[in-house]
This record gives structure tokens, sequence and C-alpha cells, in this order.
């Protein structure tokens, strides 16, 4: 019999991914978290990090991010693994569940990465097809996220943007935007990322993944590999703030997958995304009355320009969301876009 959880939704805050290195110390320290997030194909049988997790889920938020799907596969969903994250689910009761825009099973063989789709109608009705069959058996919404990609398909006939709002359109499912995969893509592809971030439908995004990623320099082009060792970069804040601005805070996931860093290093990673939300809460609702209501009392004097003082945001905060994001973007060596067929 499945165990009885608290009902905790997921925040509008600032939730970090549970690993392994981490999990005694948050069992007893409980340090604040907004929320968990766990890979669904890490609990799907039984050991010491499922119990584990069941102690954590009586005080923490869950979200559930299945990695092995593979929506994009042309033969379906595989029922056995289907079977076994309805499990997680029903076990671990979770506020969010999200898988990702991509293939990684062909022809009977899994492989061990997240591979990116051919953008266009046919590929689109197979994945609508899947995520129909996702979203009924776990009979809840289920939000996908974007990928990070190293190279584009030549004969795609939209944008992966375009693709996830016609994917919305036709199944209902949600948007797991993924801030650090659109940096990269968007350096390594060569598109503009606030495009891509403002083409996506606002009212479907429900969650929020940051991380770091490698510069790596190859055959004197910079390729960035989103490989979630490193703390948020300052150009994938600043697009963090940008999406703040768009469409106001969401639960947002710290990411770190490679180096794990000491627990104390990722809550504080966590803690400066919602210093970044509430500054930026405090500068939309803070703006307009400044600027409406000017002080007489400074008649004549020359005051900065409001727009020039990142719109009453906290100093520190607003230094680094002018950042450009695209800095690797501008880098002339990266503007060859990389195309398969």
């Amino acid at each position: 019999m499945s165990k009885i959880f608290p009902n905790l939704p997921v925040p509008d805050a600032a939730g970090i991914g549970l690993r392994s290195p981490h999990i005694s110390d948050m069992i007893s320290r409980r340090p604040s978290a907004g929320w968990l997030e766990v890979h669904a194909e890490n609990y799907m049988g039984d050991s010491a990090a499922v119990d584990a997790l069941e102690n954590l889920r009586e005080t923490y938020p869950l979200s559930v991010h299945g990695v092995g799907l593979s929506l994009g596969s042309a033969s379906g969903l595989d029922r056995d693994h289907l079977e076994r994250l309805r499990s997680v689910c029903i076990r671990f009761q979770p506020g969010l569940v999200s898988e990702h825009l991509a293939w990684s099973v062909a022809d009977g063989a899994y492989l061990n990465d997240l591979l990116p789709l051919r953008y266009d109608d046919d590929a689109l009705d197979i994945v609508a097809a899947n995520v129909d069959q996702l979203q009924d058996r776990l009979q809840r919404r289920v939000f996908i996220e974007n990928l990070s990609a190293y190279i584009a398909f030549a004969n795609s006939t939209m944008t992966e943007a375009q693709f996830l709002a016609e994917l919305v359109k036709r199944t209902g499912c949600g948007l797991l935007l993924d801030v650090n995969n659109v940096y990269v893509s968007a350096c390594n592809l060569d598109f503009d990322a606030k495009a891509f971030i403002d083409n996506l439908p606002a009212d479907a995004i429900g969650e929020i993944h940051l991380a770091g990623h490698a510069v790596n320099e190859v055959e004197g082009d910079i390729v960035l590999i989103d490989d979630h060792g490193s703390r948020v970069p300052p150009a994938v804040w600043s697009l963090y703030a940008h999406v703040l601005r768009k469409i106001g805070p969401r639960p947002t996931l710290i990411e770190w997958d490679t180096e794990v860093p000491a627990l104390d290093v990722l809550l504080g990673e966590a803690m400066w995304a919602d210093m970044m939300a509430a500054s930026i809460g405090f500068e939309k609702r803070g703006a307009p009355q400044i600027a409406q209501q000017p002080d007489r009392r400074f008649h004549g004097i020359e005051l900065p320009s409001t727009s020039n003082l990142a719109r009453g945001a906290m100093p520190a905060i607003s230094a680094l969301t002018t950042i450009t994001p695209s800095v690797f973007a501008s880098n002339s060596v990266t503007r060859r876009a990389r195309y398969a067929v």
C-alpha cells in the first residue's frame, strides 16, 4: 500500500536536485529549500535511496524528472518503462512530472544520451501521440523540456520553440523551460536565445531549470557543453532575468550532476535564484510608482534615468542581470551553425 504524503504543491521558488552525496546531510539538517527534484529512473526499484526519499518527501515538495522515456521514438513508448514511471508517481505523489523532447531508443537499442529531433510535422505527430499516451497513463499534465543542442537538422521545417508551442496546442502538456539549454543551443547554433523564449506559450511554462555548462574550443570554434558541472554562469542568470520579467516566477531548479559540490554551495545557488526573483518582482511592482510620482524636492537637479537603474532592482543583482547573454554567440568563431542531414 502506498504511503500517504502531505499535500505539498511545488512552489514558485527555487529547489535543488537531490544527489546521493547530499542525502544524509539533507535528512539530518533539513535545510531550507523550496523543493526537491529527482530523476525517476533512480527510484524505480527498492533501495536505501528510495527509503531516504520517502523520508524527505515528508518535508519537501517533489518534482519527478524522467530521462529515459524517449518521447521521440517512432516505435512508441516502452510500456514497461512507462509503468515503472507510473509506479514512481504513485509512490511519491510528486507535484510536478517532466520529460525531455528527445529520443534515446531505436530498434531495441538504448542510447545513454538525449538526442535531438528533426522538427517537422511527422516528428510532431509522433511526439504528440507519445505525450498523449504518457499523460493518459499518468492521469496528469506532464511538462516537456527543451534540449541543449550541438547540431541542427537541415530539413527541419520549424524551430524547436515552434515545435514545443504546437505540442502544447495538440496535447495540453506543459513546458519545462531549461534556460541553460536555451543558452547553450543558441550559442552553438547561432540563434537569438530571447526570441526562442518569447516564442514559447508563457502560460504553459510550469518549471524552469538552471545549470552551468562547459566552454570548449574545438578546431577553432567555441562549443558549449551542457555538463551541469559548475555554478550557473552570469549569462544564464541574465537570461533567467529575462524570463522572470516576461512570465514571472516559476518553480526553478538548480541542476548540478557532475563535480557535485558541497550541499551548501547548491543551496546558495538556489538562494540566489530566489533573490533574483524577489528583486525582479520588486522591480515590476515599484518601477511604475517611481515613474508616475516625481519627487518635487529634486526639481532642476539632473537625476539618473530610472530606466538606467535596472528599474529599482537590488544593485548587485541588477548589475548581473544586465550582462549580455549572447557574449559567446557574438564571437565570430561561433557563428557557424552545425547541420546534420
